[in-house]
């Protein structure tokens, strides 16, 4: 169940989660919610659902530290999004400490933040959690 965002896009997330990280969602209810009542079509936050399920999976918080943003592609890769030095510059302004974005974008990047650049889903997984 999906609130705030597309279902159908959270489904695709959720099949590409299970494929690239071998876990098993169709055996789960998972309910994804967008906090205030906000509805967003927004591809960068793919990494932030992805994080948000392997986070509640896990049973381990995300550092408080972080932000991340990227889209997800069928085949597991993370792709780049538009904005990604302003995206990382408000994080920056709001008090993170680190964010975690698609390889294409992490040269773009000059906010005063640390730049973390992942390519896949499974490489993704990893360092969340580091």
């Amino acid at each position: 169940m999906a609130m705030g965002l597309d279902a159908n896009r959270v489904s695709l997330l959720l099949a590409v989660l299970e494929r690239k990280s071998g876990g098993n969602f169709l055996a789960h209810d998972i309910y994804v919610n967008l906090a205030g009542g906000l509805s967003i079509d927004e591809p960068a936050l793919d990494l932030g659902v992805i994080a948000a399920v392997l986070s509640s999976q896990r049973n381990k918080p995300i550092a408080f530290d972080v932000a991340l943003f990227g889209e997800v592609g069928l085949l597991g890769e993370i792709r780049s999004v538009s904005q990604a030095d302003l995206r990382a510059r408000e994080a920056a302004a709001l008090g993170f400490r680190r964010v975690i974005v698609p390889q294409s974008n992490a040269a773009e990047i000059r906010a005063d933040i640390e730049v973390i650049a992942v390519r896949r889903v499974e490489e993704f997984a990893d360092v969340l959690f580091r």
